[in-house]
């Protein structure tokens, strides 16, 4: 079969590998859907590093979601049989440690941790070979590519909404509207919550706005920070989540936090310079959240299926694989949107 793998420089190459066999405790996944994340920027811009031979970079992608089509030996039949609708938690590690126990495979040991598409082969293929452990059921009622967003980008939403310990009395800023962004907006709304989404542009705000937001600010317009300190009655908010990975966003977060109050970082990019005296002064408390456990994953789709949420409307493009240097293109450039390729 042919994978894609990111080569650096805004290049991408379709290489042959062996159709995949499961082996003890694996399985094989047809991929039905494998959805396009921020993150795949990375290695899609990065420098190109011609010592890296094609052959030995991995296939991308790492929101997978399918149908498995092949059982390995030592695979009980609760656990995964030929037919099961999936998601795949892409990280997995050594199985036995206090995370792995728990749903964290990626805090693992780094020497122990593989994570699709880093350093194991991912999605962005027809089928991929995976450890039945990092399977997660999808519920009949989802689509296929609702689950590729539940498997990282939504997932990663809930799993800072967990964080938080959010409740249904709080207001909360969400900075950034791009995926993972909305589906805070979307969760946090659908759980209660009241939820300010802030961003600098007009058409992912009104997006939001149709997610569940009850107030939107334009950072490039305003002053974000007094703008919540403003829309609270000079309290500040109760939360912060900061999904863009913009060290002006991190800033304005921090800067109206309300007393007692939490800001979770999620979005990768950004440098906080942290005045702790002011944080002291309102007993903040500053939390990172690394994606979502299995666990979680489970636990979002579950609430995505109790509440009727739609995730889909998450999705602005959808591609064939064959398209991959059309679509990471238009991703690379848009403003706005998540792609996701189907099978």
């Amino acid at each position: 079969m042919k994978g894609l793998v990111f080569l650096g420089d805004r290049r991408l190459a379709f290489v042959d590998v062996a159709d995949p066999t499961p082996g003890h405790g694996e399985v094989v996944v047809a991929i039905k859907a494998s959805g396009m994340c921020g993150s795949d920027l990375h290695p899609y811009r990065a420098p190109h590093d011609p010592a890296i031979a094609i052959g030995s970079r991995f296939i991308g992608g790492h929101e997978p979601a399918g149908i498995v089509v092949a059982v390995g030996p030592g695979v009980p039949t609760h656990v995964a049989k030929e037919g099961d609708r999936v998601m795949v938690h892409h990280y997995h590690g050594c199985t036995v440690c206090a995370h792995c126990r728990t749903g964290w495979p990626q805090l693992c040991r780094p020497a122990m941790r593989k994570v699709s598409s880093v350093n194991v082969h991912g999605a962005h293929a027809p089928y991929m070979t995976t450890p039945a452990s990092t399977l997660v059921p999808l519920h009949d009622t989802l689509s296929f590519e609702a689950g590729a967003a539940i498997a990282c980008g939504t997932g990663t939403a809930w799993g800072a909404l967990e964080r938080l310990q959010l409740g249904g009395d709080e207001t909360v800023a969400v900075f950034g509207q791009g995926p993972v962004g909305l589906s805070v907006t979307m969760l946090a709304a659908a759980r209660g919550a009241r939820v300010v989404a802030i961003d600098l542009d007009n058409d992912r705000l009104a997006l939001a706005t149709s997610f569940g937001a009850h107030a939107v600010i334009n950072a490039r317009d305003t002053d974000p920070a007094q703008a919540l300190r403003d829309f609270t009655g000079g309290r500040g908010v109760q939360a912060v989540v900061e999904t863009s990975g913009s060290p002006q966003a991190a800033a304005a977060g921090l800067a109206a936090v309300a007393v007692w109050g939490k800001i979770c970082m999620v979005g990768i990019g950004a440098t906080l310079n942290l005045d702790l005296r002011a944080l002291l002064d309102r007993q903040v408390t500053v939390m990172t959240s690394y994606s979502m456990s299995s666990v979680g994953q489970q636990d979002c789709a579950d609430f995505v299926v109790e509440r009727g949420l739609d995730v889909d409307r998450l999705f602005t493009h959808r591609w064939r694989l064959e398209q991959a240097e059309e679509a990471y293109r238009v991703f690379d450039a848009q403003a706005s949107g998540k792609g996701v390729f189907v099978f």
